[in-house]
Parts: structure tokens; sequence; C-alpha cells
């Protein structure tokens, strides 16, 4: 199986698979889970992406109501981030693993910067043999909450470090064929809106995902030659038992010759700002050519050197995304100018291109 044969596995766990209906963390089945790991571990890197801080810290601090502010939920998150953390800290040691804990918000995987500086930090725990347990710094990414219950970190987790395979341990036993018999569907092979619409709108207990969120997760990962699971991890041992019955939704990647860097630009989750282009550029741009100050327009939003923006033609039409070499302020005064008149309008010289053709992916 491809869990067997993959070489960087990232493990998602959802709040209900690592907390229970009391509000106790599981200790048993993260216990069973780490065994899994250690018995297929061998010449592999590993991730765990746990959800669980709030549900733990509401249980600490005694707080039973379902629904809470943004500012409050930070609050319990930041209690409950420091149990969740512990937890893991001795279960990894009962099994004489090293593990390292890193807080991610949504601009850590947005902006390639600091994307690249989050690889390096995987790319060093690795090095020393530990296993990183990954969540959102709840505390200060307010759009957390609504991220997808980590689901989406974990597939841009996946990204980021050149990840073969994402499981998503749930509470379900994959995507459901609810419009025919009923029964998991074993293979998706494309995202469209008839898979989306078999998608369960239903969050249970802890959750803020649900099967919404793990289709998003998959097109990410999908887009960036990961193979991702979506298993039940109600029961111990959820690896062995996921290997040993096939009882699971597997979405296979694209094949793509995308390198890694249009791999990020491609399933960035946000945009900074678009760029409008005229006729001439689009034809340019489709025959994969940079896209130049001469055929910009106009812009719309404010956005900083290196930031991922849309590309669009005169009718609205979305031609791609990119990453800009200027800054929305620097294009507002170079835009409709030749090349060679960028140096004396800016006053230093700088590339020629808003948008260099490798730092592009057409749509």
């Amino acid at each position: 199986m491809l869990v067997k044969n993959s070489k960087k596995i990232v493990i998602k766990l959802g709040s209900n698979t690592v907390v229970n209906n009391k509000g106790k963390f599981k200790k048993d089945w993260v216990n069973s889970l780490i065994r899994d790991i250690k018995r297929y571990k061998k010449n592999k890197d590993v991730v765990i992406v746990s959800s669980g801080a709030i549900a733990l810290g509401q249980s600490y601090l005694k707080i039973k109501k379902k629904k809470i502010k943004l500012e409050m939920s930070q609050a319990i998150a930041a209690v409950g981030q420091i149990h969740l953390a512990e937890e893991f800290q001795k279960i990894f040691e009962k099994n004489k693993f090293r593990t390292g804990q890193i807080l991610i918000t949504p601009d850590d995987t947005e902006q390639r910067r600091r994307a690249l500086n989050v690889r390096r930090t995987f790319e060093n725990l690795f090095k020393l043999n530990a296993i990183p347990v990954v969540n959102e710094n709840d505390t200060t990414a307010t759009t957390e909450i609504k991220y997808g219950d980590n689901d989406r970190l974990a597939a841009r987790v996946a990204q980021i470090i050149g990840a073969d395979t994402l499981i998503i341990f749930s509470d379900v036993d994959g995507l459901y064929d609810t419009k025919r018999n009923n029964s998991i569907i074993k293979i998706v092979r494309n995202i469209n809106q008839e898979i989306y619409s078999l998608a369960d709108k239903k969050i249970n207990n802890y959750g803020s995902g649900g099967m919404i969120t793990k289709l998003d997760a998959a097109k990410i990962c999908m887009n960036s030659g990961c193979h991702m699971f979506i298993a039940n991890g109600k029961n111990k041992n959820p690896i062995e038992r996921m290997i040993k019955t096939k009882n699971f939704t597997c979405f296979i990647p694209k094949i793509s010759t995308l390198d890694a860097r249009k791999k990020w630009i491609i399933s960035s989750l946000s945009s900074s700002g678009k760029i409008f282009i005229d006729n001439g550029a689009a034809k340019a741009l489709g025959n994969g050519k940079s896209l130049l100050a001469a055929g910009v327009l106009k812009i719309a939003g404010k956005f900083s050197k290196g930031e991922n923006i849309l590309i669009l033609d005169e009718k609205n039409n979305n031609l791609g995304r990119g990453l800009s070499s200027f800054s929305s302020e620097e294009i507002n005064k170079i835009k409709g100018k030749q090349s060679n008149e960028i140096e004396s309008i800016l006053g230093y010289a700088s590339k020629s291109e808003i948008i260099h053709k490798d730092d592009m992916v057409s749509l």
C-alpha cells in the first residue's frame, strides 16, 4: 500500500479523534497511533497536525458552551495548547520518540518567504529524528477558527514539506456516495461540484471543519502531487486498521509538470490583489511569456513585492496568478510604460517583468 512506500507522511487528527466527549485527551488512542507510526516509520519523515487545543482548554476551564466568541476562543486555546503539547510529549517519550511543536498561522503558509522558513524548521527536526506536532496558532491567527479544523493547514504542511501522503483521521470512513447507495467512494481523481454535493455539512462536537474543508484540503494535495486519504480514526491503531481493512477514500494527485514554486502559487488559498492586463499582454501570457509593465491597465488591492496576485484580462476573466516583482505602489507608477523607462520612473534599477513567467501559473 502507498502508506508503506511513502517517504514523507502527514497525519491530521481532528478534535474528535484526540479529545473524548468529556473533554479529556484520549491517551490510549494516541498511544496506539504512535505505536502504528513506530511500526511503519522506517526511512520515513512523519508530521502530526493535531486539533484539540480549544477542546482541552474548555475542559480544563470547565467551559461547556459550544459557541464562543473569537477573542475568548483564543484565550481558551492558549490554555489548551499547553495541555495538548504536554500530553503528546509524554506519549512520544514513552515510545522513545523525540518531538517538537510548531505553531503556524495562515501567513506562514501563504507567504512564500515564511513558508520556506517553516520548511527549513521541519527539515531540521527530521534531521534530529523528531516528529513535529503542528497546530494552528489559535491565539494569534484570527482566521484559524474558520480555517477548516486544520484540514487545509495539514494539506499546506504536506505541500510545504513535499509529502507523498496526507492521512486525515476523522469520525467517518471516508466520502460517502449519498446520491446512490451510500457506500464509500474508494478513489477520487477529480473534485468538481458533483463531489462537493456529496459532502455532509454536519460538524460534530468540537470540530470546526466537516467534509467540505476535507475536500478543500484534497484539492491542494491533488495539485501538489500528494495522495490524500480520509479514514476513520475512532478505533485504536488507526493506521494498521486502515491498511488491513482498506476502508478509506483516496484522492489521487493530478499528473503535473509544475515545479515546487508553481505548486505553491496555484494552490494558494488567497490572493493579495489583482492586475488587469490588455489583450496583447493576455496573448503573450498564453504563449508562455512574462508579464511586462506595458501590458498592465490597472490594479486592485494593496500588496507588497513577492505577494501572490491574480491576473485578469479586460473582461475580468481570470487568466492565472503569480508572484509580483513590484509592490502595488510601484506598479501604479510604471503601468503602461516600456521596460526601459522603469529605472528613471522609480529612481532605481529593478526587474523588467511585473511577473516573471517562472513565478506565474496560467489557468
